[in-house]
């Protein structure tokens, strides 16, 4: 029995809504409904990256949807790969805790008032766990790690151990 038991599972926004990003954008209610409406009907999600490199799928998403605060993203990375285990230790400690969206925008406007462009609908194409994010609120806000104390541990092995036990004395039976 480990003692930690490491999944790779995470969860965060990948963009939120109705703040003013580093590129003088902001991304309005409902902007990604037709993309993922159009990721869903082909039994797809778009692609996790690291730092937006398309040569560094690193896992996957398992849920992605709108809430009343931003794009709502779980994943989960992909221990298998290096990138994906030196990502997961970065993540939980602390030094990677951004998120980002790669898209095309389909329709924006300009908002004199606020000097940025609005984006009320975008394709998203991917979504990148990345150092430093244009929106600055887009933050992973909890990655999974299952510990196993040493008292549980114990536990279990005599419990393990009652139930052998049991069986061969049935089986002399």
């Amino acid at each position: 029995m480990k003692s930690h038991q490491d999944d790779g599972f995470f969860c965060g926004y990948a963009s939120v809504f109705d703040v003013t990003d580093h590129h003088q954008e902001i991304v309005g209610r409902q902007a990604f409904q037709q993309s993922l409406h159009k990721w869903r009907a082909k039994g797809r999600l778009p692609k996790m990256l690291w730092q937006h490199d398309q040569r560094k799928p690193i896992g996957v998403w398992d849920e992605i949807y709108e809430d009343a605060h931003g794009l709502f993203v779980k994943g989960r990375l992909l221990l298998d790969l290096e990138a994906g285990r030196e990502a997961y230790a970065l993540m939980k400690a602390g030094v990677i805790d951004s998120l980002s969206i790669g898209f095309r925008s389909i329709r924006a406007l300009k908002d004199p008032k606020k000097n940025a462009r609005i984006l009320e609908e975008v394709d998203l194409l991917e979504i990148s766990l990345v150092t430093f994010a244009a929106n600055p609120d887009a933050k992973i806000t909890a990655v999974k790690e299952f510990a196993v104390s040493d008292d549980i541990v114990r536990q279990i092995k005599e419990l393990s151990e009652m139930l052998k036990s049991r069986r061969l004395t049935q089986e002399r039976k």
